[in-house]
């Protein structure tokens, strides 16, 4: 890093720390960081942990120096709250995909899905799906699946707290997650239905908590890009608060 980017930093109008935004569904998680930094001239901002396009809430922003402590957010177990559809799946295995296969799913109760449910609690190992950011020998797997391919990749531990059942309207189930990082919640709602028989996709997912950070305390990012430029410093949390 030169020393003019260090000035940039250091300077008395440059914005350093953490800023919560409650992302909206269909932009990426680069998206909204890109949109950021131009918006406010911020030469470096990043991100605590990446959301789907069809995904909405906690996604934190990290700016200036901040972004030098990315892993102590990425490292964070998060909170979800979502749904998940019965009868059909897909092959992004949520609700952006195309559909592969329907199946009838009437015979399915709240009380079996419940039992699949605690069923993913604990540790476990879990594939990746293709259609995901992870890198193999330094390309996204989702770049492989546009072209048709399906690449090896390696199961990753996680570990699930709580997986409770709020609502259940046939055929879509509402439910509450508590989980490690890395957890792909598409990939336990299609595990579900594979157990009912019946196929599941993810349909609806929006992030409430990130470690002690919670979406009461965000901004709708539509809001945010209409802030002048000191009142989105006031919102700012100082990098020192998390050190």
């Amino acid at each position: 890093m030169t020393a003019q980017t260090d000035a940039r930093y250091d300077s008395p109008d440059a914005i350093n720390g953490v800023l919560l935004v409650d992302k909206p569904i269909g932009p990426t998680s680069h998206d909204i960081v890109h949109r950021i930094r131009k918006t406010f001239g911020i030469p470096k901002v990043g991100h605590g942990g990446t959301l789907d396009p069809m995904a909405s809430g906690l996604l934190i922003i990290l700016l200036g120096k901040a972004t030098k402590i990315s892993d102590r957010f990425l490292a964070s177990d998060k909170t979800y709250e979502g749904s998940m559809t019965f009868g059909s799946t897909t092959d992004t295995l949520d609700a952006m995909g195309e559909t592969l296969e329907t199946k009838p799913w009437q015979h399915i109760t709240a009380e079996a899905i419940q039992h699949e449910m605690h069923q993913c609690r604990g540790d476990s190992m879990q594939m990746p799906p293709m259609t995901s950011a992870v890198k193999v020998a330094g390309v996204p797997l989702y770049k492989h699946a546009r072209k048709g391919k399906t690449v090896e990749r390696k199961a990753r531990l996680i570990h699930v707290y709580r997986f409770d059942l709020l609502k259940y309207e046939p055929p879509v189930a509402d439910f509450k997650l508590l989980c490690t990082k890395g957890t792909y919640v598409r990939v336990l709602a299609a595990d579900i239905g594979q157990a009912l028989n019946a196929g599941a996709h993810l349909s609806r997912l929006r992030r409430t908590r990130s470690g002690k950070l919670d979406i009461q305390d965000a901004i709708p990012f539509h809001q945010l890009v209409e802030l002048p430029r000191n009142a989105l410093a006031a919102r700012v949390i100082p990098t020192k608060d998390f050190l």
